[in-house]
């Protein structure tokens, strides 16, 4: 199993070391307790059911726990899942450790920290560049570490930074068409838009919300710290409202979350680029796991479809 474990194909075997993401206890129809796992790998992760599961194993087996596993992988309504036969938490003998199964950006913190701060100082409006680079000082160290989401896309240690390198490398292409777009509210919506999620989420391993993050959320948490920077930073003006707006309106569809529709054009193409990064995101790692010729498993945040692979495609 070199490749991890949602390389895998349904019947085969499993017999490995998995990190334990999320534990989420239940109570089945039997009236029994059950834990849904959910484990991962650097390939991705996996759902298991641990059945009858005792208020000891309950304890036992928590996010964050790297755990020896035998079973089986079964597919379950167009999905894989893991059937659980033994199950031990890892001990010191077994020399592993949670850096072993968890994945992360394929580009190094610095190099997209320089990027990043290269279309930063690109920007010729004084407000916005200032509120943009304050806010980046200030959460620079959780910015690089944390997932984009927990879940569907850029969920690995170091995915907002990435995700944002990816949508500045866009908005760049689609300004340089479109030269009416305003290049510093496009960049600088780009990367203040998921900033929030450094609060909103616990940390880059086990990924859960936190109080503020259920509460709040990461489009409201970022609007009151567009704020306070302002504030900090004694700038009034239009700029502000404006930055605002864009990250009120990112997710572009009320029923997305989003609070407000887009009511600016640099705001309207920044929901299609955030779009179009978390999408290909998506798909490819969706597909990489995809033999060629065959459909892929069904993707939950892409309206439950199962995508096909090409036969041509290497």
């Amino acid at each position: 199993m070199t490749q991890g474990i949602t390389f895998l194909d349904a019947g085969q075997a499993v017999d490995c070391f998995l990190l334990i993401k999320t534990a989420t206890k239940s109570i089945a129809v039997n009236g029994k307790p059950y834990l849904t796992l959910i484990f991962q790998d650097k390939s991705g992760e996996i759902e298991a059911k641990l059945w009858d599961a005792s208020d000891g194993e309950v304890q036992k087996y928590q996010a964050e726990t790297i755990v020896k596993v035998s079973g089986e992988i079964q597919n379950y309504r167009g999905r894989n899942q893991l059937k659980i036969k033994q199950i031990r938490p890892s001990t010191e003998q077994d020399a592993v450790q949670i850096q072993d199964f968890v994945q992360s950006a394929p580009l190094e913190k610095t190099e997209m920290a320089d990027t990043i701060t290269q279309f930063i100082f690109e920007m010729k409006n004084p407000n916005i560049q200032r509120i943009t680079r304050h806010l980046l000082k200030k959460y620079h160290q959780p910015f690089l570490e944390f997932p984009a989401a927990t879940k569907n896309h850029h969920e690995f240690v170091s995915g907002l930074a990435y995700h944002v390198v990816s949508m500045l490398k866009l908005a760049k292409a689609i300004a340089d068409l479109y030269p009416s777009l305003d290049r510093d509210l496009l960049y600088a919506g780009v990367i203040l838009h998921d900033l929030g999620k450094v609060i909103e989420l616990s940390g880059p391993i086990s990924t859960t919300y936190t109080v503020e993050g259920n509460l709040l959320g990461h489009i409201t948490i970022m609007v009151n710290e567009i704020g306070k920077a302002a504030d900090e930073l004694q700038i009034q003006g239009e700029e502000v409202t404006v930055l605002q707006h864009i990250i009120l309106s990112h997710h572009g569809k009320l029923e997305w979350g989003s609070p407000k529709l887009p009511l600016i054009k640099e705001a309207e193409i920044l929901h299609y680029i955030d779009n179009i990064d978390a999408k290909m995101n998506m798909l490819d790692r969706t597909l990489e796991r995809t033999k060629p010729g065959e459909f892929s498993e069904k993707v939950f945040a892409l309206d439950h479809r199962s995508f096909y692979k090409p036969s041509f495609h290497k």
